[in-house]
């Protein structure tokens, strides 16, 4: 991709369909208008997490540059230049607040100006305070359910919400696992890829995600029995989330997977397998069968 495209890191975008959710489980994905708000919704937070992406990069660029990989980066490697990516990132900004004005809800456009906001404290300081940064991620996964349910009309199960906090949080610390491994076998002197790998260790990690692992399936268990539209015909589902729960812990644990989130659950066949099935079924539970 053109080092400019690159910069926006479209690969993590596959992050913002959780916005789909409030269509999908409220019984109006059949619904044109309720759709296309939530396309709306899904072009808005791509916008602001790839400014929020720039922010991180320029913020970072002095440090990535010592690092043996990150210097690479469009902008650690100065072939996108700082005025460049800033202005971008201003321009993007905008963007996606007037696409979650589109949507006709002033609470879709604020919710994603909130998002860019804790995007921007997570690039300037939380990134390095320990848990912190790891739960202001999941944050970032609630405000994306919430958005797409408000930009359609819906209301997020609470038990949806809390599973969505529980996998974000599963999926940060199984993160911040694999780099402390990679730093282990591969210390670089002076260019650690996150400063606040130094306060995590491997067994606290794994302490970590064993509890988010197994809270994750149940909240989602809990979840799937009282689905607020078909009751526990959601729990047809449930196989796929515990497949793919298991199948990530597989590639990180034993296969000691180095890949980023994205790319993992874009590539992997087994990953791809538990989310399409995920989604066959849940599409069948709630416009086929119910």
């Amino acid at each position: 991709m053109p080092p400019l495209v690159r910069a926006l890191r479209p690969q993590e975008w596959v992050k913002n369909l959780l916005v789909f959710a409030g269509v999908l489980f409220s019984g109006r994905f059949d619904d044109a208008g309720a759709l296309g708000d939530a396309i709306l919704a899904f072009a808005a937070f791509c916008a602001i997490s790839s400014a929020g992406y720039l922010l991180n990069d320029l913020r970072d660029r002095e440090h990535d540059r010592r690092h043996p990989d990150k210097r690479h980066r469009p902008i650690a490697s100065g072939v996108v230049s700082a005025s460049t990516a800033g202005g971008l990132a201003v321009a993007l900004a905008v963007l996606a607040i007037l696409l979650g004005l589109a949507t006709g809800s002033w609470e879709v456009a604020g919710l994603v100006a909130l998002y860019g906001v804790i995007t921007a404290a997570y690039s300037l300081g939380l990134k390095r305070l320990v848990i912190i940064d790891v739960m202001t991620i999941g944050s970032l996964f609630i405000l994306r359910v919430v958005a797409g349910a408000v930009a359609v009309g819906a209301q997020a199960s609470e038990f949806l919400l809390v599973c969505t906090g529980f996998l974000a949080l599963f999926l940060g610390f199984t993160k911040r696992r694999q780099e402390a491994m990679l730093e282990g076998e591969e210390p670089v002197p002076g260019a650690s890829s996150r400063p606040v790998l130094e306060h995590y260790s491997l067994p606290f990690l794994d302490q970590m995600v064993a509890m988010v692992t197994a809270s994750a399936i149940i909240s989602y268990v809990i979840y799937a029995v009282s689905s607020p539209l078909i009751g526990s015909k959601m729990l047809a589902t449930a196989p796929s989330v515990l497949y793919g729960i298991l199948r990530y812990l597989y590639l990180i644990y034993d296969r000691r997977d180095t890949r980023s989130t994205a790319a993992i659950l874009t590539e992997d066949p087994g990953m791809l397998f538990a989310g399409l099935s995920w989604l066959a079924t849940a599409l069948a539970m709630l416009y086929v069968f119910d």
